[in-house]
C-alpha cells in the first residue's frame, strides 16, 4: 500500500483524500501510511487551509535510491562472483 501511495505521489502533491480514492483502505488507513512514510524521510506534508498536501521528499527518495543501488550492485557482484567459479566436479 506504501509503495501505491508513493507511486501517486509521485504524479504530484496531493491532500489525504485524492490518496485514498479508490485504494481498498480508509482515510484514516492511508494518514496512517504517511505518517510512516513521513517518519521515513520519504514524504513531506504542508498545511493548505484545513488540508494536508504530502510529496515525496527529494532528499530521502534520493537517500532511498542511494541505499537501493548500493544493494543491487552488491547483488550483481555476488552473481558475477557466483558465476565465473569454476564448476566443481563430483
Amino acid at each position: 500500500m506504501r509503495r501505491t501511495i508513493l507511486e501517486r505521489l509521485a504524479d504530484g502533491p496531493c491532500a489525504v483524500g485524492e490518496l485514498a480514492r479508490d485504494l481498498p483502505i480508509s482515510r484514516p488507513a492511508v494518514s496512517q501510511h504517511l505518517k510512516v512514510l513521513k517518519d521515513a524521510g520519504l514524504v513531506r506534508d504542508r498545511a493548505v487551509g484545513t488540508r494536508r498536501i504530502y510529496q515525496l521528499d527529494p532528499a530521502g527518495m534520493g537517500a532511498l535510491r542511494a541505499q537501493l543501488d548500493r544493494f543491487w550492485g552488491q547483488a550483481l557482484t555476488a552473481y558475477k562472483e557466483a558465476v565465473e567459479q569454476p564448476e566443481e566436479t563430483t
